[in-house]
């Protein structure tokens, strides 16, 4: 499909601009983006003046604030959905905290940017946790919010990057960079042709990219990576290949990802998998991988748990988009481009 050709067709209903520096953001520091009874500290912008679209049923006490001085602070009015955020570009427009479990931040907490609101769709920028791989957990995105969209979009931290917290929820060419269990939670969630970069942890840290939260078999959630790239960050490619890298390891009992037509790098770990504790969980999970390519796409060596397979077009479907996800119900009207099936 076609990239986006117009940012105002992300909606069926009209749409708001709001791009107007409001005040000294200093002078303001009672704002907030308020979401589940937290306040999210104020958010810093590089680059141009970061585009916030809303969608017009929105009360007009939503408002995003931008001074001068490139402090942002953000107050969503509770229930409302079709909330749109567009930057000017990763690396352009950047929101970024350094809220760490070292410093008494609940891994929740510690999110640079936390999103509820359904149908919410963000694009064109980085969201950044700059704690470091040393204070431990610290997540740049936490998601709960039902049917939402990131396209373009770039998430950046080092163990607990991105919190995918709930709910139903998509990624499309977007980069995600960390070390431990850097795409975690309990969703049912669908990241497609994005780039994933392993980066270096602290001295004794190994690398793994998933660590999925299912904790009942009935669930119909779990991770579906699809046509994605897997290489490692700068700084891991030039530190002599001694840190071992895996796709996940069991958060909790009933832990599911899959991994589908997607490139995968020579320094992941052969085995491919990693255990959490001895041997929880490895008879109760449901790891897959179909059609995967790449010089560490080759499954003979990989782990021989039970929950372990090697699967077929006639399994992996179920965890396309159509399927796993309802986007072919959601996604049309938001304009971003996805793959509705297996490529």
């Amino acid at each position: 499909m076609a990239p986006i050709q117009n940012d105002n067709k992300l909606y069926r209903t009209s749409l708001s601009l709001f791009n107007k520096a409001w005040g000294n953001a200093k002078n303001n520091n009672k704002l907030g983006f308020r979401n589940n009874g937290g306040l999210l500290p104020p958010f810093e912008f590089s680059g141009k003046t970061t585009a916030v679209i809303e969608n017009i049923e929105a009360v007009v006490s939503s408002r995003v604030v931008v001074s001068q001085d490139g402090v942002v602070f953000m107050r969503s009015p509770a229930n409302k959905k079709y909330l749109m955020v567009v930057g000017d570009g990763i690396n352009q427009t950047v929101i970024t905290e350094n809220r760490n479990q070292d410093d008494g931040w609940t891994p929740f907490n510690s999110a640079t940017f936390i999103v509820v609101a359904s149908n919410f769709v963000a694009m064109n920028l980085t969201i950044r946790n700059t704690a470091g791989a040393i204070k431990q957990q610290a997540v740049a995105l936490l998601n709960g919010a039902d049917l939402s969209t990131f396209y373009r979009c770039s998430f950046e931290g080092y163990q607990d990057t991105l919190y995918a917290h709930s709910l139903r929820l998509f990624y499309r060419e977007c980069d995600i960079y960390g070390t431990v269990d850097f795409i975690f939670g309990n969703a049912a969630m669908v990241l497609q042709k994005s780039n994933i970069y392993p980066r270096l942890p602290i001295p004794g840290q190994f690398n793994t990219i998933t660590a999925q939260g299912r904790t009942d078999s009935g669930q119909s959630i779990g991770i579906s990576i699809q046509m994605c790239n897997i290489r490692p960050a700068d700084d891991l490619a030039s530190s002599g290949g001694t840190t071992m890298t895996y796709l996940g390891r069991p958060w909790k009992v009933y832990t599911q990802t899959v991994y589908m037509q997607t490139y995968m790098d020579s320094f992941i770990n052969p085995a491919g998998w990693s255990v959490w504790s001895g041997d929880f969980a490895l008879n109760t999970l449901y790891y897959a991988e179909f059609e995967n390519l790449g010089p560490e796409s080759d499954t003979s060596q990989r782990v021989n748990w039970p929950g372990f397979h090697v699967t077929d077009g006639t399994i992996a479907v179920n965890f396309t988009t159509p399927v796993f996800i309802p986007g072919n119900e959601f996604l049309p009207q938001t304009g971003v481009p996805y793959d509705g099936g297996l490529s």
